[in-house]
């Protein structure tokens, strides 16, 4: 068995128990969709599963490796974070060769978001063009597993559409696990849906109990989802 499992993850500030005994799974070919209300931990929890982040205990897996640190996960996890990650003073095609292998790199080349920024440097885009670029540079790497924390963050609905195509292109090779503040878009996208909630996460298995966890009102339920 290939997939990533997570077990026993136990998260503290200043005594309080901000995740508890967290398990979630996820395969290849698979979007686990995460939501929940702000500060909630989601973020965290992704941070603690890749590696920047420190935890009370954790068990990470991948296949028969089991995942330690950021050097374990090495190829197997990659995680695009809430903000802009990519140095500035280096030019795109440069940054995309640094980053990925020649064949993805070639790739990315010849991608029509991307042609026009390769000459520029990364404090010359706006904040929906860096975007991009991060999240095409995390999709392209080698790693089997995704982590986007807000993807959706700061784009145009132009470019978020575009995004959720790529993810939906490239979801056969590689497994997501994607938690954003837009709700809609990681409901919509996902194969499975984690609420994350005073510390624990409850499988939904049906939208309409995101009404009675009190996450969606029964009106912007009504509007979204009864149609």
């Amino acid at each position: 068995m290939n997939g990533l499992h997570i077990d026993s993850l136990t998260k503290k500030y200043n005594n309080k128990v901000i995740l508890s005994d967290i398990f979630l799974s996820c395969d290849k070919g698979k979007i686990t969709g995460l939501i929940g209300r702000n500060g909630s931990g989601k973020s965290t929890l992704l941070k603690i599963v890749f590696g920047t982040e420190k935890a009370e205990s954790k068990f990470v897996r991948i296949g028969e490796k089991i995942i330690k640190n950021i050097s374990d996960g090495r190829n197997l996890i990659n995680y695009l974070p809430q903000d802009n990650f990519l140095p500035n003073n280096i030019k795109i095609s440069t940054l995309i060769k640094l980053f990925l292998s020649k064949e993805n790199s070639d790739i990315l080349f010849k991608n029509e978001h991307i042609i026009p920024l390769l000459n520029k440097q990364n404090q010359d885009l706006s904040g929906g063009e860096k975007r991009i670029v991060e999240i095409l540079l995390i999709i392209y790497s080698d790693s089997e597993y995704i982590l986007l924390d807000e993807p959706f963050n700061g784009v145009s609905p132009i470019v978020r559409d575009y995004i959720i195509e790529y993810i939906k292109k490239m979801k056969l090779n590689k497994g997501y696990i994607i938690t954003d503040h837009d709700y809609e878009n990681v409901i919509n996208l996902a194969d499975s849906i984690l609420y994350l909630q005073n510390g624990y996460l409850k499988e939904i298995n049906d939208k309409s109990e995101l009404v009675e966890l009190g996450y969606l009102t029964k009106t912007s339920y009504n509007n979204t989802y009864s149609k």
